[in-house]
């Protein structure tokens, strides 16, 4: 029997387990995070997540999926919202959004990249998708800046591209640079392509 003060009705205990996993890692990462203080946090029965997701990993695996799809979403807003802009412009906003998710929810950013949550090559069936989209955007938005370049040498400078806006965001999460540092490093790069 539930112990919650928080009101949720049959069906969506999953997404207040989410919620309460998400707020907990705020403070304290996803590496520690336990289904038994999610439960208490959520305010329901130490077993209830159990219930719900089966063990610790099906959580975490979801919590990655929820937050790769706000990545996604952030992503695309940003490019939509940079259409009228030059191809430079444009590059410079999806990465600019990928490493604000970063600095914002850095909780979030690392539970998606953790390869003990989604194992490199082995996504889940719901993460599948999601990864293609994010992959996409990159590439779209890649292959704008060289609309000539053969096919090979896109690939590789799509790769480039991730590598360099991941890297700043990981360097904004590791606290080694802020945010604002991060837009005029990508300004420097993409606006001489």
């Amino acid at each position: 029997m539930s112990r919650s003060t928080t009101a949720y009705h049959h069906g969506n205990l999953g997404p207040v387990l989410e919620d309460a996993a998400l707020d907990l890692m705020r403070t304290q990462g996803h590496v520690s995070l336990s289904l038994r203080e999610v439960a208490r946090r959520a305010g329901v029965s130490h077993n209830a997540p159990y219930h719900h997701f089966g063990d610790r990993t099906a959580l975490l695996k979801r919590l990655s999926e929820r937050s790769m799809s706000e990545l996604l979403e952030s992503m695309r807003a940003e490019r939509a919202a940079a259409a009228a802009g030059t191809p430079q412009e444009i590059a410079i906003q999806v990465g600019a959004s990928y490493v604000a998710y970063a600095a914002h929810h850095p909780e979030r950013f690392r539970v998606i990249y953790d390869p003990d949550v989604c194992a490199p090559g082995a996504p889940s069936e719901a993460m599948a998708p999601l990864i293609t989209a994010v992959e996409g955007i990159l590439a779209e938005t890649t292959a704008s800046l060289a609309p000539d370049a053969p096919a090979e040498v896109l690939a590789a400078l799509t790769t480039a591209v991730w590598a360099t806006v991941h890297g700043l965001a990981e360097l904004v999460v590791a606290g080694h640079i802020s945010e604002t540092e991060a837009r005029p490093a990508l300004e420097a790069l993409l606006s001489r392509s």
